[in-house]
């Protein structure tokens, strides 16, 4: 029973505008004719509605979007592991603890909770670890290089224009 269905199925296939597509040259075959077929989006037939999207790449400039507007509406942004009051992270623990000593209000970022962020934001600064600290719009580093500014002098420097807590 289960082969003659299967075989009324094959028929009904060969009977079929559409014979069947090779799947390792792309081609496809109706009724003796060869072609190519078009997984691109961009036939003359397609509506736009229909051509694909790069979705990842309109994300990931709505992610620097956030980013940008993030660093230029406040003076000193924090992008962590976790957040001031509960970092997740010796290192964002130790860039919260200097900052706050300087007494600036603090923009945090909690990149955890958003693993796009946490991506875009690497390839808006270009750098791979967690903090990242901007200040008055322009990248500062990680804790590394705000602990070696706060200890020669220059994040107080740096920080001379910033409103006080």
């Amino acid at each position: 029973m289960l082969s003659a269905c299967r075989a009324a199925a094959a028929a009904g296939l060969r009977r079929s505008r559409y014979l069947g597509i090779d799947p390792r040259v792309g081609q496809w075959y109706r009724l003796g004719q060869k072609g190519r077929l078009s997984t691109s989006g961009e036939d003359a037939d397609s509506h736009d509605d229909f051509k694909p999207k790069d979705k990842a790449l309109d994300h990931v400039l709505s992610v620097h979007q956030q980013i940008e507007k993030d660093v230029k509406e406040n003076p000193v942004v924090i992008y962590m592991k976790g957040v001031p009051e509960s970092p997740q992270c010796g290192f964002s623990s130790m860039a919260c603890q200097i900052l706050q000593m300087h007494d600036v209000p603090l923009k945090s970022r909690n990149i955890l909770a958003d693993p796009d962020l946490r991506q875009g934001l690497k390839s808006f600064s270009n750098w791979p670890t967690f903090p990242q600290v901007f200040v008055k719009g322009e990248f500062v580093g990680g804790s590394d290089i705000l602990k070696k500014m706060h200890e020669s002098g220059e994040l107080e420097k740096l920080l001379k224009d910033v409103p006080r807590c």
